[in-house]
């Protein structure tokens, strides 16, 4: 089952089940994905399973991003509204990798590419981009290239 189809699956039981925030999260997701694919080719346009987790990481970053404004400006009942849409998002992510994998992993691209200073960070961060296709938040991979580069 591909991840547009497992969303579908989710939405029909969200509807049956009447639950509203489940529901609305995954229409938003739904209407991202097809803007997605008519912003890829055309409306008539399908995404591939990468493309599609790509769009749903991005949507998940978003609230990751509101959370914390909210969180900043003081609006805790916002801030767990995102949340809890970010747990149903999260769902649909890959799994993530563990911080010792993700050290390994690390480690091997920077060994591969023959970096060894930060300067050349950008080439060990486009090979892992590659690598690992969403498995770790940009972030995350920024700050173990950098640590181990040092």
């Amino acid at each position: 089952m591909t991840l547009e189809e497992r969303i579908d699956f989710d939405l029909k039981d969200a509807m049956r089940a009447k639950d509203a925030s489940k529901l609305g999260v995954l229409r938003m997701l739904k209407s991202a994905l097809k803007y997605a694919a008519i912003a890829k080719s055309g409306a008539e346009a399908e995404l591939s399973e990468a493309e599609a987790a790509q769009v749903v990481r991005k949507q998940a970053k978003q609230r990751e991003d509101s959370i914390e404004s909210f969180e900043k400006g003081g609006r805790a009942e916002l801030a767990a509204k995102e949340k809890e849409e970010l747990s149903i998002l999260n769902a649909y992510l890959p799994q993530a990798m563990s911080s010792d994998e993700l050290a390994k992993v690390v480690r091997e691209t920077i060994a591969e590419t023959g970096a060894t200073s930060k300067a050349q960070m950008g080439g060990v961060m486009k090979a892992l981009q590659a690598k690992l296709a969403g498995r770790a938040d940009g972030k995350t991979l920024s700050q173990e290239v950098s640590r181990q580069l040092s």
